[in-house]
C-alpha cells in the first residue's frame, strides 16, 4: 500500500504538517496548544478545534474574546466513531476554507478510548497523511503521554512526521503511517458475548430479510426506535455493497455486547482503497459511499480486509455510553 497525493491539482509535499504534540498535565497542554492557535488566527487562517468537550471549555475560557474566531468541535461527540473524523471533522472544515491553508487541533485519542475503538482510532492517525497529502492544512494532534498506553504512543511516533515535546519540535524517526495502516488490518477478535449471535445468510434478492433481521433482533437486543432505524440502514448498505463488490453473497451477524448492539457483516470481496468510506461523499468511488454512510450512523466501525474476504464490525449503543 502506498501513501497517494490526495485532492486535485498538483500536490506540494510540505503542504500538510502533521505533528503529534505529547504534553503532561495541563501546563503543557496549553503550552502547547494556545500558541498554535493564536498563530493561526494573527495570520488569518482558519482555526478548528476539536477536542473532548473538557478541553474545549479549557482552551476556549483561556483564549477569552478570541475563542469567537475559533470553529469548536467536541471530538468525544463529533469523533466517537474514529472513522467519521476525516470526513465528517476535519475534511468538513477544511473543505469548507479552500482559499489558503488551514489549521486545526484533532485530538481522536484521548485518555477513556477502549481498546476496542483503539485499532480503528491508530489507523485514523495513520489514514490523515493520505487524506490531505498536498493540501495547505497544519493538523495539531495532543497526546498525553503520562495518562495513555505506551502503545499509543509509539504510534503517534510512527503516524506523525513530527513530534513536538518539552524539548521542542524534531522529526520522528519512527514515521511510518503505511506500516499502522496494516498492522491494525487484523481479523476482528471474537467475543465471546457473540456466543448468543444471531445469523442470516443473504444474496441481492434477500436484502429484504436482511433489513427485517436487523430490525428485529436490533429491538430484541435493546436498541431504542431511531437506532434501529440507523442499524437497517447500516445494515442495508453493506449487505448491498456485498452483493455488488464482494462476490454477490453475504452473512449478516447480530449479537448485544455490553451497552452495544453489534453487527457484522462479512463477504469474499476486499476493499483496495484505504480511504473507503473516509471520502466526502461527492469524492467517494464506488463501494464507498456505503461505508460512509455506515461511518456517519454507527458509534464504532471496525473493518478487516484481505485477499480472504472482508468484515465489518458495526457497533451501535443502547442506552449507557462506553465500550470495554
Amino acid at each position: 500500500m502506498s501513501l497517494r497525493r490526495g485532492g486535485g491539482g498538483e500536490a506540494r509535499e510540505d503542504a500538510f504538517v502533521h505533528p503529534a504534540l505529547f504534553y503532561r498535565g495541563d501546563e503543557e497542554y496549553l503550552a502547547g496548544t494556545l500558541p498554535f492557535i493564536r498563530a493561526g488566527l494573527d495570520a488569518r487562517e482558519p482555526v478548528a478545534v476539536a477536542v473532548p468537550g473538557v478541553r474545549v471549555a479549557q482552551l476556549s475560557d483561556a483564549l477569552g474574546a478570541a475563542a469567537d474566531r475559533v470553529s469548536w468541535i467536541d471530538m468525544a461527540k463529533a469523533g466517537r466513531n474514529p472513522g467519521r473524523i476525516i470526513p465528517g471533522v476535519l475534511r468538513h472544515f477544511a473543505d469548507r476554507h479552500t482559499g489558503g491553508r488551514v489549521r486545526i487541533i484533532g485530538e481522536p485519542i484521548w485518555p477513556g478510548r477502549s481498546a476496542t475503538e483503539y485499532p480503528a482510532c491508530a489507523q485514523h492517525e495513520a489514514l490523515i497523511n493520505l487524506a490531505f497529502a498536498g493540501r495547505e492544512a497544519t493538523i495539531l494532534c495532543p497526546y498525553d503521554v503520562v495518562r495513555l498506553d505506551p502503545v499509543a504512543i509509539a504510534d503517534a511516533r510512527a503516524t506523525h512526521p513530527v513530534v513536538i515535546d518539552r524539548f521542542g519540535a524534531h522529526p520522528s524517526g519512527d514515521y511510518a503511517p503505511h506500516r499502522v495502516i496494516g498492522d491494525y488490518n487484523l481479523p476482528l477478535p471474537e467475543p465471546a458475548e457473540a456466543a448468543g449471535a444471531v445469523a442470516i445468510s443473504f444474496d441481492i434478492d434477500a436484502l429484504p430479510l436482511v433489513r427485517e433481521f436487523a430490525c428485529h433482533w436490533g429491538a430484541r437486543f435493546g436498541l431504542g426506535a431511531g437506532a434501529v432505524g440507523d442499524l437497517e440502514l447500516a445494515v442495508n448498505e453493506l449487505a448491498a455493497n456485498s452483493c455488488l463488490h464482494g462476490g454477490g453473497t453475504g452473512t449478516a451477524r447480530l449479537w448485544a455486547e455490553k451497552e452495544h448492539v453489534v453487527c457484522e457483516v462479512s463477504d469474499a470481496g476486499t476493499i483496495s482503497d484505504p480511504l473507503a468510506g473516509r471520502r466526502p461523499a461527492d469524492m467517494s468511488p464506488n463501494g464507498g459511499r456505503g461505508i460512509l454512510m455506515v461511518n456517519h450512523l454507527a458509534d464504532l466501525v471496525r473493518v478487516h480486509t484481505g485477499p480472504e474476504g472482508t468484515t465489518i464490525r458495526v457497533y451501535m449503543r443502547t442506552l449507557s455510553p462506553g465500550l470495554s
